[in-house]
């Protein structure tokens, strides 16, 4: 493919943005929504903070109240064998996850030529409530009139769902509420009403039968969520054949169809990024589906990192025939790459 990754990726990286809280070390500037405002590209980034571990005996947990919604710090000796440590994203127990080892809140870069970001001195928006005990992640903006909605995963003891925010300015954001409960993620809705209805696509995440594949629902109003029917399934032994989930918002295409990229897992955990073509008129309807990835890790910043050999994008771009997808690099820094349609259509069958 004739791909062409930004020459000065990561565009953002962990020393680009100062932690908000105290004795704290931002491990994760990645998986950012995508919209364009007042003349500039904006990245709404998911940044993960964790505390700056200063015992080699115990590592430290960043929690918020369920309670009060205070910050709290849960101390694990590492010692303790009840506890799974093998994995830097989570602590988990008995096979489940038991707590997350950063907490992640949403933060805006801002460019004038797509390129060169400038991010913000303060968080846009931080975790709030029980539902989002242990963070704020992968958010995807859907422009529709005058505002942009953000959807978004909130994490917590209960699961993860999928919270809602609006904003007209980036500057102010109202919540809406729970969009779908746990467990469920990935969720992009359609720029547009299709049929008298708005679509978004989903990812709920079966525990005893099926899994983790990729869905579309309708709604009336962007507040009532139903017809939910599944899009596309695992591929066993190839690319996707892990885990797969929504990743941009989707695009019309000069074409006549919609572009939607979408995140694929293996078995071992490798994330690559691939494409559907869905009908104009009925997204449901799939015409097309990448056989082999549009971008895979293999830049070392791709390869190398908190959680290594993952891209993953949450918002892209259409400028002229090029596909511009912004995504997150190694679970750690935020990088950019220009993909020609043509390209992209020429991994699909």
């Amino acid at each position: 493919m004739a791909l062409s990754r930004f020459a000065h990726n990561p565009i953002v990286a962990t020393n680009d943005v100062k932690p908000i809280h105290p004795d704290f070390q931002v491990v994760g500037v990645f998986n950012a929504g995508v919209a364009t405002f007042g003349g500039e590209i904006i990245l709404l980034l998911r940044v993960a903070e964790m505390p700056v571990q200063s015992d080699d005996n115990q590592v430290l947990v960043p929690v918020l109240s369920e309670t009060n919604g205070e910050l709290e710090i849960v101390r694990i000796a590492k010692s303790d064998d009840r506890y799974d440590l093998s994995d830097s994203r989570v602590i988990k127990q008995r096979g489940k996850y038991a707590y997350l080892t950063s907490l992640s809140y949403l933060r805006i870069a801002r460019s004038a030529d797509g390129v060169r970001f400038t991010v913000d001195p303060g968080p846009a928006m931080l975790p709030d409530g029980p539902l989002e005990a242990w963070g704020i992640e992968d958010p995807r903006i859907t422009q529709i009139g005058r505002q942009y909605y953000i959807t978004y995963s909130a994490i917590s003891p209960k699961g993860v769902s999928v919270g809602v925010a609006v904003t007209e300015d980036f500057v102010t954001f109202a919540r809406s509420g729970t969009m779908l409960p746990p467990e469920n993620k990935d969720v992009a809705i359609f720029p547009e009403k299709i049929g008298g209805s708005y679509y978004a696509l989903h990812r709920p995440v079966p525990k005893a039968i099926g899994s983790p594949e990729m869905w579309i629902a309708q709604s009336p109003d962007l507040v009532h969520w139903g017809r939910h029917r599944h899009l596309i399934g695992l591929r066993e032994g190839q690319w996707d054949g892990g885990r797969i989930g929504g990743g941009a918002v989707p695009i019309k295409t000069p074409e006549g169809c919609w572009l939607a990229l979408y995140h694929g897992a293996d078995e071992t955990d490798r994330y690559c990024m691939g494409a559907l073509l869905l009908d104009l008129a009925d997204p449901a309807r799939v015409i097309a589906r990448s056989r082999v990835p549009i971008l895979e890790p293999e830049a070392e910043y791709e390869v190398n990192g908190f959680f290594g050999r993952v891209v993953f994008s949450c918002g892209a771009l259409l400028l002229d025939r090029t596909i511009r997808m912004y995504y997150g690099a190694a679970d750690e820094a935020m990088a950019g790459v220009d993909i020609p349609l043509a390209d992209i259509y020429d991994t699909l069958n």
